[in-house]
């Protein structure tokens, strides 16, 4: 909801939530004109922009990691219940419009450093990103609600709050990755929403933990960055790792080895040379192995069937952020 997780990273959505590199103006433009005018460019077509276009506004293949953060959260409070894939609905639904909200935001910058993106090359008018980003969030806080009551709503609203402070505010200022975790951590909660939710904090406090090692790494998918900070990252991503596999031999275990292997993977690369194709390369894989890392906790939660079937989507996050860039 905007990693991100630039949520393609987690920096583009804080739920992602899940990350954007490029520091943009975050203030909110006054009237209606600057809203749909902007300097991104327009649509030629005039209409609404193709569904690949918003597609690639929104992140899509991004969201593969969202749905995670609601089953962690629901089988460490208790089980999976017959809300949970509806309030997972939601997440997605939050954190695609957190990363219509990051673009929107990001539409000057991205007009000098991401000339492709959707909106500064005209293929999605800002106005439209803007209703897109809006729409979503709506869509998400309303879902929430009619599937896990108030106490759900409780968890959304602020949520959503959160995404949209970020995207506007937060990301360009020092508290930009603790915001983006906070994101993925009260996503977490979300899910935990219909069972005991204080159960679910050392879920949500270790997705939040993995959205602030992605978000750090994604404020320097431009630049590059120095070794240092790779390693720093791959040492949050080791300790994490060996708190969720635990002590006991297993499907968590196991799990964690793989959230490790791959997502450590690409930050020694990284640590190894810290060009920006390095960095945003560790960035997505931040992103696309978030799922078995969220198995990993599931599994130790007590749902092994649910842990594995949760990081067999990360091979097919590879696969489409080939297609749609999650970054």
């Amino acid at each position: 909801m905007s990693e991100t997780t630039r949520p393609a990273s987690a920096n583009d959505s804080p739920l992602n939530h899940v990350p954007q590199p490029s520091v943009s103006r975050g203030g909110v433009p006054s009237s209606d004109a600057s809203a749909g005018g902007g300097r991104g460019g327009r649509n030629s077509r005039g209409g609404w922009p193709r569904w690949r276009d918003l597609a690639e506004l929104v992140r899509a293949p991004a969201a593969l990691s969202v749905p995670g953060d609601t089953i962690a959260g629901a089988a460490a409070a208790g089980g999976v219940r017959p809300a949970t894939p509806v309030l997972a609905a939601a997440s997605v639904c939050l954190y695609w419009g957190g990363m219509a909200a990051n673009d929107w935001a990001d539409r000057d910058v991205d007009a000098r450093e991401r000339p492709r993106r959707p909106i500064p090359s005209g293929r999605v008018r800002p106005k439209h990103a803007l209703l897109t980003a809006a729409g979503l969030t709506v869509a998400g806080i309303g879902i929430a609600a009619l599937s896990g009551g108030r106490r759900a709503a409780a968890v959304a609203a602020p949520l959503a709050g959160a995404v949209w402070a970020y995207d506007l505010w937060a990301k360009n200022t020092a508290a930009g990755p603790a915001f983006m975790a906070a994101c993925r951590g009260l996503d977490v909660l979300l899910g935990a929403s219909g069972g005991r939710m204080r159960d679910a904090a050392p879920a949500a406090l270790t997705v939040a933990a993995h959205t602030y090692t992605v978000t750090a790494l994604s404020r320097r998918e431009v630049e590059g960055a120095t070794p240092a900070l790779p390693l720093t990252t791959l040492a949050g991503t080791v300790a994490l790792a060996a708190a969720t596999a635990g002590r006991k031999p297993g499907p968590a275990g196991l799990l964690a080895a793989w959230y490790a292997t791959g997502y450590g993977g690409a930050q020694i690369r990284a640590a190894a040379e810290p060009t920006p194709g390095r960095v945003r390369a560790a960035v997505g894989a931040g992103i696309t192995d978030l799922p078995t890392l969220q198995g990993a906790l599931t599994a130790r939660a007590g749902s092994p069937a649910y842990g594995i079937g949760l990081a067999l989507v990360a091979p097919l996050a590879r696969r489409l952020a080939r297609k749609v860039s999650p970054t």
